[in-house]
């Protein structure tokens, strides 16, 4: 175990110089962008409510490369663009926008549904248009658990053939895992599975009860503390990363993990999880819908302003919501008192799901500020 002396000394040495990373003001460093609702596949916990028909108010071919060119307006540091749904292979002008990206050299991933529309030759053009990777769901380790959820017989079987012709096909490979009640005690076997595909990250999503997910129910925050945990301890023996969404008190365990087996600052920092410290719900994260809204996530329905009548660049730096959200000072509850909330900062989606607050504390995270002391937030406040 690191000395307390040269523990100090270490976590001193990190905060000399002045640029910090975990504020996220400039650019966010993922968007995800939901170029249409339509889909073929009817989730219990689809948070959009798909449904298999395209809205009229999508934005048009036009309007949507609009937002492509605006993308660049962030600069050298271009946010990396997920283009999800429903479906995004719903949209037939789905391929001139990926071809539009490509010409902007946008960094690119798409998020399809499980459907028999994922051909080999979908693969094919994704890498030809500089798709970077794709991201699958399973959330479930058979047929059976997983076309339950996704409420479309034979879902799984194209899903695990997919996943199997991206990575042929030389695309990075994502598999995001839901985490409810329901779903938990099947997590073990659904690792299994999922170490079978040769995926760069297995994502597990912790539920938000908004859309059709608010039917489900979310694991307790001591059961989540436990799978938290256990997925650290996975962790040391997986070959691809593991994280996880709207969860971000994933950090913390693993931040006081390490520390605890002496792992210096620097070297976590160069974990997968370390990578994404500070990232959160509007602070790294930007969230466009299908008619243009601008959020600060998915799962947080606060309308910052409009693709069609604003510039995104602007809207993102400059909105109260968003200046808001980055601003770990107008957090409450236990949020607020917490020595980890710059590398965390709890779901602000969970905590206005909860009581209409997105400044709230998040009722997922059972953790009591102090507990482990100040040392900490030294990391939080690390300058690169």
């Amino acid at each position: 175990m690191m000395s307390m002396v040269q523990r100090q000394k270490e976590e001193a040495a990190s905060q000399k110089d002045g640029r910090s990373r975990l504020v996220y003001s400039e650019a966010p460093f993922l968007i995800y962008w939901e170029i249409t609702r339509a889909c073929d596949l009817a989730c219990r916990h689809c948070r959009a409510e798909a449904i298999a028909q395209r809205s009229p108010q999508e934005l048009t071919l036009d309007e949507a490369k609009g937002v492509l060119k605006k993308i660049k307006g962030f600069g050298r540091r271009a946010p990396h663009l997920v283009l999800t749904g429903g479906d995004p292979l719903k949209r037939p002008d789905f391929f001139d926008l990926l071809d539009y990206a490509d010409r902007l050299e946008l960094r690119l991933s798409v998020a399809p549904s499980g459907t028999s529309a994922l051909t080999r030759e979908v693969f094919q053009i994704f890498r030809a248009t500089g798709v970077e990777s794709i991201s699958l769901s399973l959330d479930g380790s058979s047929r059976e658990r997983h076309d339950g959820f996704r409420g479309v017989a034979g879902c799984f079987d194209r899903t695990i053939e997919a996943a199997r012709v991206a990575r042929e096909e030389g695309l990075g490979l994502q598999i995001n895992t839901l985490v409810t009640a329901e779903t938990e005690s099947n997590i073990p076997e659904i690792h299994r599975l999922v170490r079978g595909l040769d995926p760069m990250r297995w994502s597990l999503f912790f539920l938000i009860p908004t859309g059709r997910g608010q039917a489900l129910m979310p694991v307790s925050p001591e059961r989540g503390e436990a799978l938290c945990n256990w997925l650290y301890d996975l962790s040391k023996e997986t070959p691809f990363a593991i994280a996880t969404t709207e969860a971000p008190h994933f950090r913390r365990v693993v931040l006081k993990r390490m520390r605890e087996e002496g792992i210096p600052l620097a070297s976590i920092r160069q974990t997968s999880v370390g990578k994404g410290f500070g990232i959160r719900d509007g602070n790294g994260v930007m969230f466009i819908s299908h008619t243009g809204d601008v959020y600060p996530a998915g799962f947080l329905p606060l309308v910052a302003g409009n693709a069609r009548t604003a510039d995104i660049v602007e809207i993102y730096r400059k909105s109260e919501t968003f200046k808001k959200i980055r601003d770990t000072s107008q957090l409450t509850g236990r949020c607020s008192r917490c020595e980890f909330r710059e590398i965390c900062g709890g779901s602000r989606a969970r905590a206005y799901a909860a009581c209409g607050d997105f400044l709230a504390e998040d009722p997922a995270c059972g953790y009591q500020p102090g507990q482990y002391g100040v040392q900490l937030v030294h990391l939080a406040q690390e300058r690169t």
